[in-house]
């Protein structure tokens, strides 16, 4: 696909992903959906790309939905359940590689809703989040009444969701909206040294594995069931050739040099939960 409304470059097994809309402070189009979608998916499939890093071009990072048409950015809400089922916003935890959100400036409706499903938000000390849509007389969408309770507890989730209103980086850190607040300039240095960081010193399947159990586990009720299930993936990396290659690496003081791809050696959580 060629891109009109993002850009993605990969630099050391880092993707980078950024809005490139900053005439319109990169509000959300149907097209960039498609594009981000299309852009994760290339990061998922590429055994080359270790991590993701999102961003967004110029002062903001998404000031939310394009309303320039009226609201015409709203059709998709309206598509066909078989659309629907396609979306961007049912499929970002299931990338194999880490998401890391990079949140510059302005972060406001979709522009806050999707980071929620990515796995590490990083802002900078200008950045101002609102999740306005109460205000425009919507509902938050992208499963956020079900991921933000879960990031900040319930009654944060309802202080920002019923409220719409704006809060600074630092009590997004407070809240544990972002685990991290640096200066503007070194947000997205930071962002892609974090990232590199783990695609030179993780195993890319252990990374995987992990991932698919931090997002299961969100929605885990019975802690007996969730201790069968990370004990039974726990045997199964134990017994990888990864696993082996990362004590021999540690005793001999040397990189790990890893040989399973998530592509190929990265099993669905399923196939431990049938057994």
């Amino acid at each position: 696909m060629e891109y009109e409304q993002i850009r993605l470059e990969v630099a050391d097994q880092v993707a980078t992903l950024t809005l490139n809309r900053p005439q319109r402070r990169n509000a959300w189009t149907r097209r960039m959906g498609i594009e981000m979608r299309d852009a994760l998916r290339q990061a998922d499939e590429r055994d080359d790309v270790r991590a993701v890093v999102v961003t967004g071009a110029g002062r903001d990072f998404c000031v939310g939905a394009d309303l320039e048409g009226g609201g015409t950015v709203f059709d998709e809400a309206r598509a066909s359940e078989q659309e629907r089922g396609d979306r961007l916003t049912l499929r970002a935890w299931e990338v194999r590689k880490p998401v890391i959100a990079a949140l510059n400036g302005a972060v406001a409706g979709v522009g806050a809703t999707l980071p929620l499903q990515w796995d590490i938000r990083l802002a900078g000390e200008s950045t101002r989040i609102t999740f306005v849509f109460v205000k425009r007389g919507l509902v938050p969408e992208a499963a956020s009444t079900w991921l933000l309770p879960r990031l900040v507890g319930m009654s944060r989730a309802a202080d920002l969701l019923l409220t719409g209103r704006l809060i600074r980086a630092r009590e997004a850190l407070e809240m544990g909206l972002v685990s991290r607040v640096l200066p503007d300039a070194e947000l997205l240095p930071a962002a892609q040294a974090l990232a590199r960081e783990i695609a030179e010193q993780t195993a890319p399947v252990a990374v995987a594995l992990t991932k698919q159990l931090l997002w299961h586990m969100a929605g885990e009720p019975d802690p007996a069931a969730a201790e069968r299930l990370d004990a039974q993936v726990f045997r199964w990396t134990t017994q990888s050739p990864d696993a082996r290659e990362g004590i021999r690496a540690f005793l001999e003081k040397r990189a790990a040099r890893w040989q399973m791809k998530p592509t190929a050696d990265a099993p669905a959580l399923e196939r431990f939960r049938k057994r």
